[in-house]
């Protein structure tokens, strides 16, 4: 039972980032191939090197459902492509939906194969977030994990509420519901109230004088 829900989570994951990424592609202007591709690498990238990392069969590569999965969400953009251009709110809660669900399997699938806590929190933001960064790259964006936008913040944010519920003694259905809802409610807010992380910058005024002697 566990694995078919983990699998039930993994194919809606894929469908939702699957979609966002195919959407990013199309905005692009890439073709069909390389739309897929794309909607493909932001749906199983973080699920790749979690598994990787974690030295387990790479997911996607026992079942050729993510595969076909991701052409399927490529079809309905394709037949869509008006209704979903005009749904953007409709498709961030979705997205946001896939995002929490990718971190609560990450941390649960480390878990299962009895890494600690603290990994299991630190692959649920790689699974979470990576295949975003991969996709980023691809489409020759700035990453949006490396901005100020509330994105990985909200992902170690639920893992912590997860590891928090875990150790009050909450069952683990408990906990990772929990952990869906904080990262769900952390990014709909960010877009709601504006909220972001500081921003490290460096003006001209504080450079070294020295250094501008040497220029």
């Amino acid at each position: 039972m566990d694995q078919l829900f983990l699998f039930i989570i993994e194919v809606i994951g894929t469908v939702a980032f699957a979609i966002s990424g195919i959407r990013l592609a199309a905005y692009k202007r890439f073709d069909l191939f390389g739309a897929y591709i794309i909607g493909l690498v932001t749906a199983i990238g973080g699920g790749t090197l979690r598994d990787l990392l974690l030295d387990i069969p790479v997911f996607w590569m026992q079942t050729p459902w993510y595969l076909a999965v991701t052409g399927i969400s490529l079809l309905v953009v394709v037949v869509f492509r008006r209704l979903l251009v005009s749904m953007n709110k409709t498709l961030f809660v979705f997205d946001t939906i896939g995002l929490a669900l990718f971190v609560v399997i990450g941390i649960q699938k480390t878990l299962m194969v009895d890494y600690p806590m603290w990994l299991a929190i630190v692959m649920g933001v790689i699974t979470g977030s990576f295949g975003g960064v991969v996709r980023d790259i691809l489409i020759n964006e700035e990453p949006l994990f490396f901005r100020k936008d509330i994105y990985a913040t909200a992902c170690l944010a639920g893992g912590i509420a997860y590891w928090v519920s875990m150790s009050l003694g909450w069952s683990a259905v408990t906990s990772q519901i929990i952990c869906a809802l904080v990262i769900a409610g952390l990014r709909m807010g960010a877009i709601q109230y504006d909220w972001s992380l500081p921003v490290l910058s460096i003006s001209p005024k504080d450079a070294n004088p020295k250094d501008e002697g040497e220029k």
